[in-house]
């Protein structure tokens, strides 16, 4: 395996090294638009990754905003399909953005997200700024 896709897991196997078996990574999709939802995703990878590496179906994964259509798709059926991987979904509404404002919105949108994760995660990693509202310990990635 390359070391390109070995390090995709760098910030989780540093993670699971300190004995952290439940990390999740959490992100938003939403906040550029000028209308609609904010909608937040959470997923936690299994620890025995550390080992065997990411799944080699995953390996062009990126960010979104990187990503075709096509290839979102793609990894959103991989993602949500993969019997090792646990995964949460949740959204905040216009009301809610125009209530909280768009960031508050996206930081409630991802602890919904990471609350329906059962267990709950032990760590969780943020792609951007801290959140302050995180219910979880956190690191930034």
């Amino acid at each position: 395996m390359s070391a390109k896709f070995w390090n995709r897991l760098a910030h989780e196997r540093a993670l699971w090294q300190q004995g952290l078996t439940l990390v999740a990574g959490v992100d938003e999709a939403g906040r550029g638009p000028l209308a609609g939802p904010v909608v937040a995703a959470a997923v936690v990878l299994p620890c025995d990754w550390s080992e065997s590496g990411l799944d080699s179906r995953l390996r062009g994964l990126n960010d979104s905003k990187q990503l075709t259509e096509s290839q979102r798709e793609e990894y959103y059926a991989i993602l949500t399909s993969h019997p090792e991987i646990r995964y949460a979904i949740a959204s905040a509404g216009v009301e809610m953005i125009d209530r909280l404002n768009i960031l508050r919105a996206t930081h409630h949108a991802m602890n919904l997200a990471l609350a329906q994760l059962q267990p709950p995660p032990e760590h969780v990693l943020v792609d951007g700024r801290p959140v302050k509202s995180m219910r979880f310990r956190t690191r930034r990635w």
